[in-house]
Protein backbone atom coordinates (compact mmCIF):
# COMPACT_ATOMS: atom_id res chain seq x y z
CA UNK A 1 0.00 0.00 0.00
CA UNK A 2 1.08 3.59 -0.66
CA UNK A 3 0.78 6.16 2.14
CA UNK A 4 0.96 9.88 1.47
CA UNK A 5 2.39 11.75 4.47
CA UNK A 6 1.35 15.39 4.81
CA UNK A 7 2.83 18.01 7.12
CA UNK A 8 0.96 21.25 6.53
CA UNK A 9 2.16 24.64 7.76
CA UNK A 10 0.42 27.97 7.41
CA UNK A 11 2.10 28.74 4.06
CA UNK A 12 3.90 25.50 3.27
CA UNK A 13 3.15 21.81 2.81
CA UNK A 14 5.67 18.98 3.04
CA UNK A 15 4.89 15.54 1.65
CA UNK A 16 6.27 12.06 1.07
CA UNK A 17 4.73 9.12 -0.77
CA UNK A 18 5.90 5.85 0.77
CA UNK A 19 5.37 2.29 -0.46
CA UNK A 20 4.73 0.47 2.80
CA UNK A 21 5.36 -2.96 1.30
CA UNK A 22 9.08 -2.34 1.81
CA UNK A 23 8.96 1.18 3.29
CA UNK A 24 10.45 2.73 0.17
CA UNK A 25 10.10 6.49 -0.30
CA UNK A 26 8.86 6.97 -3.86
CA UNK A 27 8.74 10.77 -3.97
CA UNK A 28 8.96 13.73 -1.62
CA UNK A 29 8.84 17.48 -1.67
CA UNK A 30 7.59 20.75 -0.29
CA UNK A 31 5.37 23.55 -1.52
CA UNK A 32 6.38 26.98 -0.23
CA UNK A 33 4.70 30.38 -0.36
CA UNK A 34 1.14 29.06 -0.52
CA UNK A 35 -1.19 32.01 -1.08
CA UNK A 36 1.64 34.31 -2.18
CA UNK A 37 3.24 35.15 -5.51
CA UNK A 38 5.66 32.64 -7.03
CA UNK A 39 4.51 29.61 -5.11
CA UNK A 40 7.16 26.94 -5.65
CA UNK A 41 6.93 23.15 -5.52
CA UNK A 42 10.28 21.47 -4.87
CA UNK A 43 9.72 17.86 -5.90
CA UNK A 44 12.00 14.85 -5.94
CA UNK A 45 11.16 11.56 -7.59
CA UNK A 46 13.56 9.17 -5.89
CA UNK A 47 16.36 8.37 -8.30
CA UNK A 48 15.99 11.66 -10.15
CA UNK A 49 17.20 15.21 -9.55
CA UNK A 50 15.03 17.66 -7.65
CA UNK A 51 12.84 19.88 -9.82
CA UNK A 52 11.21 23.21 -9.05
CA UNK A 53 7.75 24.00 -10.36
CA UNK A 54 6.49 27.58 -10.09
CA UNK A 55 2.72 27.80 -10.06
CA UNK A 56 0.61 30.26 -8.10
CA UNK A 57 -1.42 28.35 -5.52
CA UNK A 58 -4.06 30.30 -3.63
CA UNK A 59 -4.72 27.91 -0.74
CA UNK A 60 -3.98 24.48 0.68
CA UNK A 61 -6.58 22.81 -1.53
CA UNK A 62 -4.70 24.07 -4.57
CA UNK A 63 -1.45 22.93 -3.00
CA UNK A 64 -2.71 19.38 -2.43
CA UNK A 65 -4.07 19.26 -5.99
CA UNK A 66 -0.64 20.31 -7.30
CA UNK A 67 1.05 17.61 -5.21
CA UNK A 68 -1.35 14.89 -6.43
CA UNK A 69 -1.06 16.03 -10.05
CA UNK A 70 2.73 15.95 -9.79
CA UNK A 71 2.69 12.47 -8.23
CA UNK A 72 0.63 11.31 -11.24
CA UNK A 73 2.71 13.16 -13.85
CA UNK A 74 4.13 10.89 -16.59
CA UNK A 75 7.70 12.13 -16.10
CA UNK A 76 7.84 13.32 -12.50
CA UNK A 77 5.22 11.06 -10.98
CA UNK A 78 5.31 7.64 -9.36
CA UNK A 79 1.65 6.55 -9.59
CA UNK A 80 -0.69 6.36 -12.56
CA UNK A 81 -3.87 7.39 -10.74
CA UNK A 82 -5.18 8.62 -7.41
CA UNK A 83 -6.41 5.09 -6.73
CA UNK A 84 -2.80 4.14 -5.98
CA UNK A 85 -2.74 6.47 -2.95
CA UNK A 86 -4.30 4.22 -0.33
CA UNK A 87 -4.17 6.44 2.76
CA UNK A 88 -2.98 9.83 3.98
CA UNK A 89 -1.18 10.33 7.28
CA UNK A 90 -1.28 13.87 8.67
CA UNK A 91 1.10 15.32 11.22
CA UNK A 92 -0.97 17.12 13.86
CA UNK A 93 0.89 18.95 16.61
CA UNK A 94 -1.61 18.91 19.48
CA UNK A 95 -4.17 16.31 20.49
CA UNK A 96 -4.58 17.47 24.09
CA UNK A 97 -5.39 14.80 26.65
CA UNK A 98 -7.92 13.08 24.42
CA UNK A 99 -5.57 11.23 22.09
CA UNK A 100 -2.82 8.95 23.34
CA UNK A 101 -2.41 7.33 19.93
CA UNK A 102 -3.00 7.99 16.26
CA UNK A 103 -6.60 7.91 15.03
CA UNK A 104 -8.62 7.71 11.84
CA UNK A 105 -9.86 11.22 11.10
CA UNK A 106 -13.59 11.71 11.66
CA UNK A 107 -15.74 14.79 12.23
CA UNK A 108 -15.24 14.30 15.97
CA UNK A 109 -11.45 14.19 15.55
CA UNK A 110 -11.52 17.38 13.50
CA UNK A 111 -13.56 19.06 16.22
CA UNK A 112 -11.00 18.04 18.85
CA UNK A 113 -8.12 19.34 16.72
CA UNK A 114 -9.99 22.63 16.42
CA UNK A 115 -10.49 22.76 20.20
CA UNK A 116 -6.80 22.08 20.78
CA UNK A 117 -5.89 25.03 18.56
CA UNK A 118 -5.93 27.22 21.66
CA UNK A 119 -2.89 25.24 22.86
CA UNK A 120 -1.12 25.31 19.46
CA UNK A 121 -2.45 28.37 17.59
CA UNK A 122 0.44 28.41 15.12
CA UNK A 123 0.21 24.74 14.21
CA UNK A 124 -3.18 23.06 14.63
CA UNK A 125 -5.07 25.47 12.34
CA UNK A 126 -2.46 24.89 9.62
CA UNK A 127 -2.63 21.12 10.16
CA UNK A 128 -6.41 21.35 9.75
CA UNK A 129 -6.01 23.22 6.48
CA UNK A 130 -3.99 20.29 5.16
CA UNK A 131 -6.58 17.78 6.37
CA UNK A 132 -9.52 19.66 4.87
CA UNK A 133 -7.66 20.16 1.59
CA UNK A 134 -6.92 16.44 1.29
CA UNK A 135 -10.55 15.58 2.09
CA UNK A 136 -11.66 17.79 -0.80
CA UNK A 137 -9.16 16.43 -3.31
CA UNK A 138 -9.26 12.80 -2.11
CA UNK A 139 -12.68 12.36 -0.46
CA UNK A 140 -12.64 8.56 -0.57
CA UNK A 141 -9.14 8.06 0.83
CA UNK A 142 -8.68 7.15 4.51
CA UNK A 143 -7.07 9.94 6.57
CA UNK A 144 -5.14 9.41 9.81
CA UNK A 145 -4.03 12.00 12.38
CA UNK A 146 -0.66 11.37 14.06
CA UNK A 147 -0.20 13.67 17.05
CA UNK A 148 3.12 15.07 18.31
CA UNK A 149 1.69 15.04 21.83
CA UNK A 150 0.26 11.50 21.82
CA UNK A 151 3.49 9.69 22.75
CA UNK A 152 3.79 11.78 25.92
CA UNK A 153 0.33 10.92 27.25
CA UNK A 154 1.97 8.16 29.33
CA UNK A 155 3.81 10.76 31.44
CA UNK A 156 2.56 10.41 35.04
CA UNK A 157 0.75 13.28 36.75
CA UNK A 158 3.66 13.98 39.10
CA UNK A 159 5.76 14.81 36.02
CA UNK A 160 3.22 16.75 33.97
CA UNK A 161 1.55 18.84 36.68
CA UNK A 162 2.72 22.40 37.40
CA UNK A 163 2.93 24.03 40.82
CA UNK A 164 -0.07 26.24 40.12
CA UNK A 165 -3.49 26.21 41.79
CA UNK A 166 -5.06 22.89 40.80
CA UNK A 167 -7.82 24.69 38.90
CA UNK A 168 -5.18 25.71 36.34
CA UNK A 169 -5.12 22.04 35.36
CA UNK A 170 -8.68 20.92 36.13
CA UNK A 171 -10.37 23.90 34.47
CA UNK A 172 -7.85 25.24 31.93
CA UNK A 173 -5.89 22.04 31.19
CA UNK A 174 -2.56 23.75 31.85
CA UNK A 175 -0.03 20.92 32.12
CA UNK A 176 3.07 19.54 30.48
CA UNK A 177 2.12 18.12 27.09
CA UNK A 178 5.49 17.69 25.40
CA UNK A 179 6.26 17.71 21.69
CA UNK A 180 8.45 15.96 19.11
CA UNK A 181 6.68 12.76 20.16
CA UNK A 182 6.88 11.07 16.75
CA UNK A 183 10.63 11.69 16.65
CA UNK A 184 11.31 10.53 20.22
CA UNK A 185 9.30 7.37 19.64
CA UNK A 186 10.92 6.61 16.29
CA UNK A 187 14.53 7.06 17.40
CA UNK A 188 14.05 5.10 20.63
CA UNK A 189 12.79 2.11 18.67
CA UNK A 190 15.50 2.50 16.05
CA UNK A 191 18.24 2.69 18.68
CA UNK A 192 16.97 -0.48 20.36
CA UNK A 193 17.00 -2.18 16.97
CA UNK A 194 20.60 -1.07 16.36
CA UNK A 195 21.83 -2.74 19.56
CA UNK A 196 19.65 -5.82 19.09
CA UNK A 197 17.38 -5.28 22.08
CA UNK A 198 13.67 -4.77 22.75
CA UNK A 199 12.76 -1.15 23.45
CA UNK A 200 10.43 -2.43 26.18
CA UNK A 201 13.45 -3.72 28.12
CA UNK A 202 15.40 -0.45 28.11
CA UNK A 203 15.68 2.89 29.89
CA UNK A 204 16.43 5.46 27.19
CA UNK A 205 17.03 9.21 27.07
CA UNK A 206 16.41 10.65 23.62
CA UNK A 207 17.79 14.08 22.66
CA UNK A 208 16.05 15.72 19.68
CA UNK A 209 18.47 18.55 18.92
CA UNK A 210 17.37 20.85 16.11
CA UNK A 211 16.00 24.36 15.68
CA UNK A 212 13.51 23.23 18.29
CA UNK A 213 15.07 20.87 20.83
CA UNK A 214 13.74 18.56 23.51
CA UNK A 215 14.84 15.65 25.67
CA UNK A 216 12.65 12.70 26.62
CA UNK A 217 12.87 9.97 29.27
CA UNK A 218 11.59 6.67 27.87
CA UNK A 219 11.18 3.88 30.39
CA UNK A 220 10.44 0.47 28.86
CA UNK A 221 9.02 2.01 25.69
CA UNK A 222 6.90 4.69 27.36
CA UNK A 223 7.52 8.42 27.70
CA UNK A 224 7.71 9.27 31.40
CA UNK A 225 9.03 12.83 31.19
CA UNK A 226 10.05 15.38 28.59
CA UNK A 227 11.59 18.82 28.58
CA UNK A 228 9.03 20.76 26.52
CA UNK A 229 5.92 21.61 28.47
CA UNK A 230 2.63 23.42 27.97
CA UNK A 231 4.25 24.95 24.89
CA UNK A 232 7.48 24.27 22.97
CA UNK A 233 9.07 27.26 24.75
CA UNK A 234 9.90 25.33 27.93
CA UNK A 235 12.97 23.20 28.45
CA UNK A 236 16.24 23.51 26.57
CA UNK A 237 17.54 26.76 25.19
CA UNK A 238 17.01 26.40 21.43
CA UNK A 239 17.82 28.17 18.19
CA UNK A 240 15.70 31.25 18.93
CA UNK A 241 13.69 30.17 22.01
CA UNK A 242 14.90 30.94 25.52
CA UNK A 243 13.85 27.65 27.10
CA UNK A 244 13.03 27.51 30.82
CA UNK A 245 13.48 30.80 32.68
CA UNK A 246 12.30 32.37 35.92
CA UNK A 247 8.73 33.49 35.09
CA UNK A 248 9.31 36.78 36.92
CA UNK A 249 11.75 37.74 34.17
CA UNK A 250 8.76 38.34 31.87
CA UNK A 251 7.36 41.16 34.01
CA UNK A 252 10.84 42.57 34.53
CA UNK A 253 11.49 42.75 30.77
CA UNK A 254 8.06 44.28 30.13
CA UNK A 255 8.73 47.02 32.66
CA UNK A 256 12.29 47.70 31.53
CA UNK A 257 11.61 47.59 27.79
CA UNK A 258 8.03 48.85 27.76
CA UNK A 259 6.93 45.69 25.93
CA UNK A 260 3.34 44.45 25.88
CA UNK A 261 2.70 40.73 26.28
CA UNK A 262 2.65 40.05 22.52
CA UNK A 263 6.04 41.70 22.10
CA UNK A 264 7.65 39.91 25.02
CA UNK A 265 6.36 36.54 23.77
CA UNK A 266 8.03 37.26 20.43
CA UNK A 267 11.20 38.27 22.30
CA UNK A 268 11.29 34.92 24.11
CA UNK A 269 10.39 32.79 21.08
CA UNK A 270 12.15 34.49 18.18
CA UNK A 271 14.99 36.63 19.53
CA UNK A 272 16.42 34.49 22.33
CA UNK A 273 18.15 31.10 22.54
CA UNK A 274 21.55 30.67 20.93
CA UNK A 275 20.73 33.47 18.49
CA UNK A 276 20.15 36.03 21.21
CA UNK A 277 22.93 34.74 23.45
CA UNK A 278 25.58 34.59 20.73
CA UNK A 279 24.52 37.63 18.73
CA UNK A 280 25.67 35.63 15.71
CA UNK A 281 23.14 33.08 14.48
CA UNK A 282 20.74 30.30 15.41
CA UNK A 283 22.75 27.99 13.10
CA UNK A 284 25.33 26.01 15.05
CA UNK A 285 27.65 25.89 12.04
CA UNK A 286 27.91 29.67 12.23
CA UNK A 287 28.62 29.48 15.97
CA UNK A 288 31.59 27.15 15.47
CA UNK A 289 32.98 29.42 12.73
CA UNK A 290 32.51 32.49 14.91
CA UNK A 291 34.25 30.80 17.85
CA UNK A 292 37.10 29.47 15.67
CA UNK A 293 38.72 27.32 18.36
CA UNK A 294 39.27 30.12 20.83
CA UNK A 295 40.31 32.84 18.41
CA UNK A 296 36.91 34.34 17.77
CA UNK A 297 33.60 35.37 19.26
CA UNK A 298 33.43 34.54 22.97
CA UNK A 299 29.62 34.86 23.00
CA UNK A 300 29.39 32.12 20.35
CA UNK A 301 31.27 29.77 22.67
CA UNK A 302 29.07 30.75 25.61
CA UNK A 303 26.00 29.84 23.54
CA UNK A 304 27.47 26.46 22.58
CA UNK A 305 28.49 25.73 26.18
CA UNK A 306 25.11 26.75 27.62
CA UNK A 307 23.14 24.69 25.10
CA UNK A 308 25.18 21.52 25.63
CA UNK A 309 25.22 21.98 29.41
CA UNK A 310 21.43 22.09 29.34
CA UNK A 311 21.24 18.84 27.38
CA UNK A 312 23.66 17.16 29.78
CA UNK A 313 21.59 18.27 32.80
CA UNK A 314 18.45 16.68 31.35
CA UNK A 315 20.28 13.44 30.54
CA UNK A 316 21.50 13.19 34.13
CA UNK A 317 18.16 14.18 35.64
CA UNK A 318 16.23 11.65 33.58
CA UNK A 319 18.74 8.88 34.29
CA UNK A 320 18.16 9.40 38.01
CA UNK A 321 14.40 9.83 37.62
CA UNK A 322 14.17 6.46 35.85
CA UNK A 323 16.53 4.78 38.30
CA UNK A 324 19.07 3.99 35.62
CA UNK A 325 19.90 4.39 31.96
CA UNK A 326 20.82 1.99 29.17
CA UNK A 327 20.89 4.19 26.08
CA UNK A 328 21.41 7.84 25.15
CA UNK A 329 20.10 8.75 21.70
CA UNK A 330 21.05 11.93 19.84
CA UNK A 331 19.08 12.95 16.76
CA UNK A 332 17.66 15.75 14.54
CA UNK A 333 19.49 18.36 12.48
CA UNK A 334 22.10 19.43 15.03
CA UNK A 335 22.44 16.05 16.71
CA UNK A 336 22.91 14.20 13.43
CA UNK A 337 25.38 16.62 11.90
CA UNK A 338 27.45 18.18 14.69
CA UNK A 339 30.04 15.87 16.30
CA UNK A 340 31.24 18.74 18.50
CA UNK A 341 27.80 19.18 20.05
CA UNK A 342 27.41 15.41 20.51
CA UNK A 343 30.73 15.31 22.36
CA UNK A 344 29.95 18.31 24.58
CA UNK A 345 26.52 16.91 25.48
CA UNK A 346 27.87 13.53 26.60
CA UNK A 347 31.41 14.00 27.87
CA UNK A 348 31.78 13.82 31.63
CA UNK A 349 28.96 11.30 32.03
CA UNK A 350 31.25 8.40 32.93
CA UNK A 351 29.81 8.41 36.46
CA UNK A 352 26.54 7.04 35.03
CA UNK A 353 28.43 4.60 32.78
CA UNK A 354 28.29 6.66 29.57
CA UNK A 355 31.54 7.22 27.67
CA UNK A 356 31.79 8.60 24.14
CA UNK A 357 34.43 7.46 21.63
CA UNK A 358 35.88 10.46 19.79
CA UNK A 359 36.91 8.39 16.76
CA UNK A 360 33.48 6.78 16.37
CA UNK A 361 31.90 10.22 16.80
CA UNK A 362 33.79 11.77 13.87
CA UNK A 363 31.05 11.87 11.20
CA UNK A 364 28.04 13.83 9.97
CA UNK A 365 24.63 12.79 8.73
CA UNK A 366 24.83 9.06 9.47
CA UNK A 367 23.67 6.52 12.05
CA UNK A 368 26.34 5.18 14.38
CA UNK A 369 26.89 3.78 17.84
CA UNK A 370 29.37 6.32 19.20
CA UNK A 371 29.95 5.03 22.73
CA UNK A 372 33.32 3.58 23.72
CA UNK A 373 33.68 -0.18 23.79
CA UNK A 374 33.91 -0.12 27.60
CA UNK A 375 30.86 2.15 28.03
CA UNK A 376 28.04 0.57 30.02
CA UNK A 377 25.55 2.96 28.41
CA UNK A 378 25.14 2.90 24.63
CA UNK A 379 25.40 6.34 23.02
CA UNK A 380 23.81 6.30 19.58
CA UNK A 381 23.30 8.85 16.83
CA UNK A 382 20.08 8.03 14.98
CA UNK A 383 18.66 9.70 11.87
CA UNK A 384 15.14 10.64 12.81
CA UNK A 385 12.37 9.90 10.32
CA UNK A 386 9.09 11.37 11.49
CA UNK A 387 7.51 10.81 8.07
CA UNK A 388 8.19 7.09 8.26
CA UNK A 389 6.76 6.99 11.77
CA UNK A 390 3.59 8.72 10.53
CA UNK A 391 3.35 6.30 7.61
CA UNK A 392 3.71 3.29 9.91
CA UNK A 393 1.05 4.61 12.29
CA UNK A 394 -1.24 5.17 9.31
CA UNK A 395 -0.68 1.68 7.94
CA UNK A 396 -1.61 0.11 11.30
CA UNK A 397 -5.02 1.81 11.22
CA UNK A 398 -5.83 0.94 7.61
Amino acid sequence: MNVLVINAGSSSLKYQLIDMADETVLAKGIIERIGAERTVLKHTKIGQDKVEIFEDVGDHTGAVKLVVDTLMDKELGVVSSMDEINAVGHRVVHGGEKYASSVVITDEVIKTIEECSEFAPLHNPANLMGINACKKIMPDVMMVAVFDTAFHQTIPKKAYIYGLPYEAYSEMKIRRYGFHGTSHSYVANRAAEMIGKDVNDLKIVTCHLGGGSSVCAIDHGKSVDTSMGFTPLEGLMMGTRCGSIDPAIIEFIMNKKGYDIKRVVSYLNKESGVLGLSGVSSDFRDLWIAWDNGKGNERAKIALDAFCYGVKKYIGAYAFAMGGIDVIVITAGIGENDPGVRKMCTEGLEFIGAKIDDVKNDFKGEEHIISADDSDVAIICVMTDEEMKIARETKVLC
